[in-house]
């Protein structure tokens, strides 16, 4: 088992305009682990692209993390502002040897490398005195024997032969960083002692290895890269295929306490197997000792289960104040139309039934419209048989009996026996007609909800339809 010391953990995304789902648990793993050993959890944005140093495109990343409740403990360190000290190392490492510049271009490098077994730079530049000037970028030298290896917390003991190592470019021509010399000089700079990220990085540990020795500091944090997030194919997730934005779900309703709790689910879990449970137990059980290197399944629809679990232990306002952003902003009813001493009648009827809170309004969207949006299919299946008599008796009964859930519920259940058929066969054209589709809230308090006389309305319009 790892040291349970206080620890320095740190996420370093780029600013790409949105928080990819494995972004998000790599963050989310740091944070657990940083406030589970009483340490530190920092943040750093890799800019170094200044297409990438837009401030919009920051912020999206910072929102997000904040949704989902990861707070870092110190403002965040942006490469964009240390571009100085990465030219001041790249010129330490030119003067020790372990650099030089390199004129070549990327087709001159595979013009020359076309007949070779194994793609890569060829050191053309390694011996030549390449003077700085434009074009000109600077590379690592790479050893040429022996090896470079490093323990992880999850793969065990990872080795890469050095003869293996291309001289990998740490300057680019145009003057900026690539990402291997500031992961390493960041790192010691803010004294990270766990680096927890994807292990689609792991093949870039060993060049931020050999940077971090030549500047003269031999000493090795803990690494442990996370496993792959795959879609149910097994492949690993794409933005071009799958949906794999934070900010996509946040939008569609999914809670952020449900997503953080998922995200925890995917590499690790926890021993007792209760997966449903708050952060603070969370932290409490996280260890990367129990994270496994299989590749992590990203189950939506497990993920609709832990929502809808999350959604169904709000309290009764929670749900109601979680679900207004919904309900007000853009909803398929004219704005003036909503009334929130409505919606509340019927609110915990809904809560119990909604798997995301995008969801809520299509179930109370008949309250706001003034006639129900009718779902043709629904029609056709309720307005058979008995409907048109059924609805009749309905408009007859209800305009004096007393307007309750259990009064109406008892005078549709005798309207189906009038006509012998059982309750659910009865209230269907009545729902159809009401709400305009076959599937909402309990029907006998959606109309105590939406009143006397406007489900009088609809059941005459209905019936003249039906004629």
């Amino acid at each position: 088992m790892i040291s349970a010391s206080p620890s320095v953990c740190r996420f370093s995304p780029a600013p790409t305009g949105y928080l990819h789902l494995g972004g998000a648990r790599s963050a989310l793993f740091n944070w657990l682990f940083a406030r589970g050993t009483g340490g530190r959890f920092l943040l750093r944005i890799e800019d170094t692209d200044p297409q990438r140093s837009r401030d919009d495109l920051i912020e999206v990343i910072l929102r997000t993390l904040r949704w989902l409740g990861v707070e870092w403990d110190s403002e965040p360190v942006r490469q964009s502002q240390r571009a100085q000290h990465y030219r001041d190392a790249t010129e330490s490492l030119l003067a020790s040897g372990a650099a030089y510049r390199c004129e070549c271009t990327p087709d001159e490098v595979k013009a020359r490398t076309a007949s070779r077994a194994t793609p890569g730079y060829d050191g053309f530049c390694r011996d030549r005195a390449v003077s700085p000037g434009p074009g000109v970028a600077v590379r690592f030298r790479a050893p040429d024997e022996g090896e470079t290896a490093f323990s992880d917390v999850i793969r065990g003991e990872v080795v890469f032969e050095n003869a293996t190592l291309e001289d990998f470019v740490i300057q680019r021509a145009d003057g900026t960083a690539t990402f291997f010399l500031p992961n390493a000089l960041d790192d010691i700079d803010m004294g990270i002692t766990h680096v927890i990220r994807g292990e689609d990085l792991v093949n870039a540990t060993p060049r931020v290895l050999l940077i971090r020795d030549a500047l003269g500091h031999r000493d090795r944090p803990v690494f442990a890269h996370l496993p792959l997030i795959v879609n149910e194919r097994r492949q690993k997730l794409s933005k071009r295929r799958d949906d794999v934005s934070v900010e996509e779900y946040r939008d569609r309703g999914y809670l952020a306490e449900a997503m953080r709790n998922y995200l925890a689910l995917l590499g690790w879990g926890p021993p007792d197997g209760v997966e449903i449970r708050p952060i603070e137990e969370i932290v409490e059980l996280f260890r990367l000792d129990d994270v496994t290197k299989s590749a992590a399944f990203f189950d939506r629809q497990k993920l609709d289960h832990f929502n809808g679990a999350y959604i169904r232990s709000l309290g009764a306002g929670e749900f109601v104040q979680h679900a207004l952003p919904w309900l007000e902003a853009d909803p398929p009813w004219p704005p003036e139309r909503f009334d929130l001493a409505q919606f509340e009648q019927l609110a915990q009827l809904v809560q119990e039934r909604v798997t995301t809170l995008a969801e809520v309004p299509a179930w109370v969207d008949f309250l706001f419209l003034e006639e129900p949006a009718v779902d043709e299919a629904s029609w056709r299946k309720a307005m058979t048989g008995a409907a048109a008599t059924v609805l009749d008796d309905a408009i007859a009964e209800y305009e004096t009996c007393a307007w309750e859930p259990a009064v109406l519920h008892d005078v549709t259940a005798a309207i189906g026996e009038r006509h012998d058929l059982k309750l659910a066969k009865a209230q269907a054209p009545i729902r159809v007609a009401v709400t305009g589709r076959s599937v909402g809230p309990p029907l006998f308090e959606s109309l105590a909800a939406l009143g006397r006389e406007r489900t009088l309305e609809r059941l005459r319009a209905a019936r003249r339809r039906v004629e």
